[in-house]
Parts: C-alpha cells; sequence; structure tokens
C-alpha cells in the first residue's frame, strides 16, 4: 500500500516483493474487516490498495457493494487490476484523493503510517462516509521493534548517513489520540491493538525479505546499487542478533499493529 504524499520513494514499491508474505499480511486486513458493523454497503473503497489482497477480501465480505481501490503505485495498480478486473482501480495520492461519496465503507489497511496530517485526515474521510457508514485502518505500531530501531541505526552510522537522513519514518499516534479525533464526528469509534507473531522460515534472511516489500524500501531507494548491497548486508547481520532463529531455523517477527473502526 502505498501513498506519494510525502514519500515518494516508496511509490515504486514492488507488488511481486509485497506479496512475498502475503498470508502474513493479509490477515491484518481480515481481522479489521470483520469488526466493521453490519450494514446494507452499497459503495466501497479501498484507498491504498496496493496488489489487491485487501481489496479482495472487502469484496468478499460485501458481495453486494461496488468496491474500487486507489493506490499511488502503479506496480500496485497493475497487479490488482489483474488481480481483481472486476473492480475499478484508479491511482491517486491517498492525501489528496478527492472523491466525494458517500461511501458505506472506507478501507485504509497499511497505508496511513506513510500519510501525514492525521488531523485533518480522518476527519475529511469521515466527512465522505454516508450516514452508518465505517472508516476502518489498519497501522503498523512497530517503530519501537528491533527490526526499525536497527534500520534506523544502521542509517545513520554507515557511510550513507547523510543521503538518509530524515528519511525514516517517524509518525506515531496512540489509541487515544485517534479515539478523541473521531469520538466527537462518529456515533461509535473501535480502536485496538493487536501484536501478531509471524513464523518466518529462513531465518534473518526472511525478515529481511519482509522489510524489503515495506518499512526498507525509502532507505533502499536512496542508494547506489553498491550501497544497497553493503546496507542490506549490516541490515542483515544486525537482524540476526535482534530475531535469533528458533530450533528448526524459524524466526518468530512480533509485529504491533493498531486498528480503528469508525462509523458515522
Amino acid at each position: 500500500m502505498t501513498t506519494t504524499s510525502t514519500t515518494t520513494t516508496t511509490s515504486d514499491w514492488a507488488a511481486r516483493q509485497y506479496v512475498l508474505f502475503e498470508n502474513e499480511r493479509t490477515r491484518p486486513v481480515r481481522d479489521l474487516i470483520a469488526a466493521i458493523p453490519a450494514t446494507d454497503a452499497r459503495l466501497a473503497v479501498d484507498i491504498g490498495c496496493g496488489p489487491g489482497n485487501s481489496t479482495e477480501v472487502l469484496l468478499a465480505h460485501l458481495p453486494g457493494a461496488a468496491v474500487s481501490g486507489i493506490d499511488s503505485s502503479p506496480d500496485m495498480i497493475e497487479a490488482a487490476r489483474k488481480r481483481l478486473p472486476q473492480c475499478q482501480f484508479d491511482m491517486h495520492d491517498v492525501s489528496t484523493w478527492d472523491a466525494p461519496g458517500p461511501y458505506d465503507v472506507i478501507l485504509a489497511n497499511a497505508v496511513f503510517q506513510w500519510v501525514p496530517d492525521h488531523q485533518q485526515l480522518f476527519p475529511s474521510l469521515v466527512k465522505k462516509l454516508a450516514p452508518g457508514g465505517s472508516l476502518a485502518v489498519q497501522m503498523p505500531d512497530n517503530l519501537d521493534e528491533p527490526a526499525h530501531r536497527v534500520m534506523r541505526e544502521v542509517a545513520a552510522h554507515g557511510p550513507w548517513a547523510d543521503q538518509l537522513k530524515g528519511v525514516e519514518r517517524t509518525l506515531r499516534l496512540g489509541a487515544d489520540w485517534y479515539y478523541g479525533l473521531l469520538k466527537p464526528l462518529c456515533a461509535r469509534v473501535d480502536v485496538w491493538r493487536t501484536v501478531y507473531h509471524h513464523p518466518l522460515a529462513g531465518g534473518a534472511d526472511a525478515v529481511v525479505e519482509w522489510f524489503k516489500g515495506s518499512a526498507l524500501r525509502p532507505f533502499l531507494a536512496a542508494l547506489d546499487d553498491a550501497q544497497r548491497e553493503a546496507f542490506l548486508l549490516r541490515y542483515r547481520d544486525e537482524v540476526a542478533n535482534a530475531y535469533p532463529a528458533l530450533a528448526d531455523g524459524t524466526v518468530l517477527l512480533p509485529f504491533p499493529r493498531l486498528f480503528v473502526v469508525a462509523t458515522r
């Protein structure tokens, strides 16, 4: 899931890299969509739809609705169109998307961590909802996890330090902040946090591959080929120390995520 608002280096995310862990990445959106209050939805949209895996879950949950998707990445949109030719997919920047709605469901799965100014963005999306409609959001909440801490440390202490200043993702707001923002605007706000523990075969290499499809992308996009290889080697060594493999070689990757379902 991508946006071009302030992180243009993430707009070329490769769909193939993202779906290497499709089952693990899709599980949270299943949990999110299951929490949307029942409604006779007629119009729904997946903003930051990625390769269409989240849209597919939304479509199955709302079989009577017209479901569409937007993303800023041409690669992701192409993959989504191949996956779900019955749905409309268009390229848009989430932060400037101006479709009026009204929508019965607006889904945003693992995209808003890249988009600034949530104080303005979330209320603007609520205004696009029909009465009884829901904004359903899931965001990684893992900036304190070793994978991200190591990412920042490798970026700050290598020969590429100047190139990578300001690249890291820093936006992080708590459940109470989102509840306080949305409750005056909505009839119901449900906020929760879940830590998934994903078993990844392949040890540290698998952890690196996971983040190459998401949080590492802005770092890698700012480097040339030789720097990128050196960065990944150093990151892989640090990841191996932070995530020791189990006896069978599997790494259990903890991944906290924040969920919001706000119903107008």
